[in-house]
């Protein structure tokens, strides 16, 4: 993540708040100021109206209002509200001359006065045909004799109260644009250290791993469990496991390199020294069929690599059919018989039937079996013997094969499965193998949906355990 990513956020950041604050200010600053205005209106007009009825007489005629006794309740009211709403009220007749006034004024008519200016309102602003110094809020309120209109009762308010308001409602709309700035810049702070500085360090590690440096320690400190966390451990365990895996890659040109070197040198150096009669033509039978042997290593190791390519690229095929896999175990047991001849090894096949009828792919299975049978020889000292067990449980048969020989070290039982592993126990016992056996068969257990495992003991021996499907006749 680039830095200016990061900043361009934060100037966007500011520039929303300050643009979302002067559209705030603005809008508010009219439309509050429009609705307190309307809002006072409507509740000047609201108490004259719900005292006019009680206090005026039936059949109110103007022209006697200042005169006739019969309007001092009238008047003493309209004082009382006038003191309740610190405002100025006055009565006038049509044409605009004051009848009566709250207030003391010299002047005893409204120059200009017209009714249409309210237009459909029953209010209006400014200073009432400049009847006033300062600007303010007029409500009228008709007053009819004889469902005619003869005036208007007038409620005049002053604005400034109205902006004192406004000005109150303002500062409260500022406090709290502060308080969500504030807020949001807390918000952002968190986002800084919960999301930017982590999702900056998985960048900067992702670039190392990019490097092939897998041994950068920048994501260990990764421990929270959310998403951000669980991505920086899993880019941490990724690391360590493509680390692994370099060191394995290691390993593999060096044991490919050894097991294809080994056998070549073999070949080239008897070769040369049979062309130039190093050895005599009556002992180069003898050194064929080491040739022989040696290409046939070469030819094993070769078809497996082919195998485990095509694997790779298309998938395990299966010809799945049902077959005794006690039969199948017999002939791959019959044939190491000269090779357990030179070793004096002996097979104990224990089982409580000969007919243990599976489905699987009849070909890869004894392939299987082929491989763990020849991994226990090969481990196996001289005279021992080699147990095979076949059983049943359920909808599964149980095939095991144990030898006592010298057994697997528990740092290695984990990567037995890995292709061109060889413990060095392997290495320094037997030397003919690829270290493809248990990988190929662990494959061709794991494509048939059936697991294989390995119990391992130094010095005591190993046996491997794999299962099978019984098939639905057996």
């Amino acid at each position: 993540m680039k830095k200016s990513l990061y900043y361009s956020f934060i100037l966007a950041y500011v520039l929303i708040f300050i643009c979302s604050f002067l559209i705030i200010d603005l809008w508010t600053d009219s439309q509050n100021r429009t609705l307190l205005i309307k809002n006072q209106a409507k509740y000047l007009y609201d108490s004259l109206n719900d005292i006019s009825d009680n206090i005026s007489p039936k059949n109110m005629e103007l022209d006697e209002f200042d005169n006739s006794s019969e309007f001092d309740y009238t008047k003493e009211q309209l004082n009382l509200l006038s003191q309740v709403l610190d405002s100025t009220i006055q009565v006038i007749d049509y044409s605009g001359n004051i009848i009566y006034s709250t207030s003391f004024s010299n002047t005893k008519e409204i120059k200009y006065f017209d009714i249409t200016d309210f237009g459909n309102n029953y209010y209006t602003t400014g200073h009432f045909y400049n009847y006033f110094d300062e600007e303010m809020l007029s409500v009228a309120l008709p007053v009819t004799s004889n469902f005619k209109t003869t005036g208007y009762y007038l409620i005049h308010y002053k604005i400034s109260n109205i902006n004192d308001i406004h000005l109150s409602m303002q500062n409260i709309v500022y406090i709290t644009c502060l308080f969500i700035f504030l807020l949001t810049l807390i918000i952002l702070l968190m986002f800084t250290f919960i999301v930017f500085i982590p999702v900056k360090k998985i960048s900067t590690a992702a670039l190392e791993y990019a490097k092939g440096n897998f041994t950068y320690e920048g994501l260990s400190e990764f421990t929270s469990d959310n998403e951000i966390g669980r991505l920086g451990m899993s880019l941490n365990f990724m690391a360590k496991e493509l680390n692994m895996i370099k060191s394995d890659e290691n390993k593999f040109i060096a044991n490919i390199s050894h097991d294809f070197r080994s056998p070549l040198t073999s070949i080239k150096g008897y070769a040369e020294a049979m062309k130039d009669g190093t050895i005599p033509s009556e002992m180069q039978d003898k050194y064929f069929d080491i040739i022989l042997f040696e290409t046939e290593r070469l030819t094993k190791l070769t078809e497996n690599l082919l195998a485990l390519n095509n694997w790779d690229s298309r998938g395990i095929h299966l010809d799945i059919t049902e077959f005794n896999i006690y039969t199948l175990i017999h002939q791959n047991i019959r044939s190491f018989e000269r090779k357990c001849e030179k070793k004096k090894i002996r097979f104990n096949l224990i089982t409580k039937s000969k007919y243990y009828t599976v489905s699987a792919d009849k070909d890869k299975i004894s392939r299987v079996i082929y491989n763990l049978i020849d991994n226990a020889i090969k481990f196996s000292p001289n005279d021992s013997v080699i147990t095979i067990t076949i059983s049943s449980k359920g909808e599964k048969v149980f095939v095991s094969v144990k030898d006592t020989g010298i057994g697997i070290p528990k740092d290695s039982l984990s990567k037995i499965w890995e292709r061109f592993y060889k413990t060095d126990l392997s290495r320094g016992k037997d030397k003919t193998g690829s270290g493809l056996g248990l990988a190929i068969s662990k494959e061709i257990i794991n494509v048939h949906n059936e697991n294989i495992n390995v119990i391992s003991t130094e010095g005591v021996g190993t046996e491997f355990i794999f299962t099978l499907k019984k098939a639905l006749d057996a």
